[in-house]
């Protein structure tokens, strides 16, 4: 029943994600403004991470609980996400848009802390309770994609704002998964912060995840103008999802095989291939064989960058870990590059895609470093662990 719980509030926020994430810049653009506005008020979300996260974090730690804790970040950003109905500038959607995201940005690393301790807990797998926000990720991209054949652009706006409701009510439903309280003389951040192979890490996976800066910011945008339909979009960014979920439904086996590193490396593989190939094409064959890819260049590394965590951090710091990783990897990493790739893709269009190659390729090969490094040091101490 716990995991049933838990995956009914990834789906209603992955319903979320499912119309934010690939049309949100399709309603700003509506507003009238800019790619260089639409990559500043997208990067404005991501600060909000470093300045929220690490606060919210901090006091779950320290309290040891996160579901009413989520459950009233749930309600806080539902009544500042509806102020966007009031806005009619760029000043003031960037205003809103923070807003928004300082409350609703801090509630997704408790939530991965919240899953993942309940799967050591209880036993279950995290890929597969995760999963279920893949599968509602889906389904609000093609629906969205879908509606705006024909329909404005402030359905888009209005879908969030329901689905957000329906997250407020499962965020209640949630159980009441517990830790013991973190140490309150010590900083928890700045505990976690002392693991250098942790920074290393954060790092790698920084690169990584913001590799997709351009296609979260302008991917639909760009296929938009290369005369491909809303529909065949949302089926492009669903057709990766459903590879990613591929990729959690064998997460365990998979890691079981590779280890954490390792599976994040071949994302930086991934991603390299997959940028590189998306800044050169607007075929349509070409782009189903490098949505595949999203299994890898996301999936893989989340489910890496989550089984890498658990391994690594005691319990009573994990939530303070998901929040520097939620903060460093798609606070300053992924707003650094979202608001620069507002730029990129504003003089050169689809090759804004190609420095995410590199970054991505980077990440990768700065993890696989890290794991040689780490099984040198542990084959002269303990002998080779598993990779």
């Amino acid at each position: 029943m716990i995991p049933f719980r838990l995956a009914i509030y990834y789906g209603t926020s992955f319903l979320v994600m499912g119309i934010h994430l690939p049309f949100w810049p399709i309603w700003l653009e509506s507003r009238g403004l800019t790619a260089e506005q639409i990559g500043a008020v997208i990067a404005s979300g991501f600060v909000m991470k470093v300045l929220a996260n690490p606060i919210v974090a901090h006091q779950a730690d320290r309290r040891g609980e996160r579901k009413r804790i989520i459950a009233v970040l749930m309600i806080l950003s539902l009544c500042s996400f509806l102020l966007f109905s009031l806005t009619g500038s760029f000043w003031s959607i960037l205003l809103v848009n923070g807003l928004f995201l300082l409350f609703w940005s801090p509630a997704i690393p408790l939530m991965e802390s919240l899953t993942l301790q309940g799967s050591m807990q209880l036993g279950f797998d995290y890929g597969r309770v995760r999963l279920w926000g893949s599968v509602t990720f889906i389904l609000a991209a093609v629906g969205i994609g879908y509606g705006l054949r024909r329909g404005p652009a402030d359905m888009i706006f209005v879908a969030i704002a329901l689905t957000i409701t329906l997250t407020c009510i499962s965020a209640w439903w949630l159980p009441d998964i517990r830790t013991a309280p973190s140490n309150p003389s010590q900083l928890t951040v700045r505990v976690v912060a002392k693991d250098r192979r942790f920074l290393i890490f954060l790092l790698a996976a920084a690169l990584l995840q913001s590799s997709h800066a351009v296609f979260y910011g302008f991917g639909t945008l760009h296929w938009r103008q290369a005369g491909i339909g809303s529909d065949i979009i949302g089926g492009l960014w669903a057709e990766g999802v459903i590879v990613e979920i591929v990729v959690f439904i064998f997460g365990a086996r998979i890691l079981r095989r590779v280890g954490p590193a390792r599976l994040m490396a071949l994302a930086g593989l991934a991603a390299a291939v997959r940028w590189t190939g998306t800044g050169l094409t607007t075929a349509l064959p070409a782009l189903v064989l490098l949505q595949a890819l999203h299994g890898l260049t996301f999936g893989g590394a989340h489910l890496g960058a989550m089984y890498f965590i658990q391994s690594r951090i005691a319990p009573d710091l994990s939530a303070t870990a998901q929040s520097l990783y939620s903060g460093v990897v798609m606070g300053i990493g992924m707003g650094a590059t979202a608001l620069f790739s507002g730029h990129l893709y504003g003089l050169y269009g689809g090759a804004a895609f190609f420095p995410m190659a590199v970054m991505g390729g980077a990440g990768g090969l700065i993890i696989f470093q890290l794991r040689r490094r780490h099984l040198s040091t542990s084959s002269q101490q303990n002998g080779p662990p598993a990779g």
